[in-house]
């Protein structure tokens, strides 16, 4: 008995949908990403009251921040803040 020929082309045409569902997916997260705003939060002072932070990890600068930013503190936080822990998740040190 002969093989029959067999018809791959139904799951070529299906390989090439998900191939062009994929690039456009890509192509949509990337204008998302362009179209972003610009970061408008300020950055962490380079200031000789911030200056010591800089040389510390993340973490531990953070837990120093309540010393001044406090609600007694010399300059405390507005209404309305997001969370205080984690203060350089928005304020980033300069480079």
């Amino acid at each position: 008995m002969k093989d029959l020929p067999v018809n791959h082309e139904p799951k070529k045409n299906k390989t090439r949908l998900f191939n062009i569902l994929f690039i456009a997916g890509c192509a949509a997260i990337l204008v998302f990403l362009l179209k972003a705003p610009p970061e408008s939060t300020t950055k962490l002072p380079k200031d000789e009251n911030h200056l010591q932070f800089y040389a510390m990890d993340k973490k531990e600068a953070e837990k120093h921040c309540t010393a001044c930013h406090a609600p007694e503190g010399q300059v405390p936080l507005p209404d309305g803040h997001p969370p205080k822990y984690r203060c350089l998740f928005c304020h980033k040190k300069y480079k």
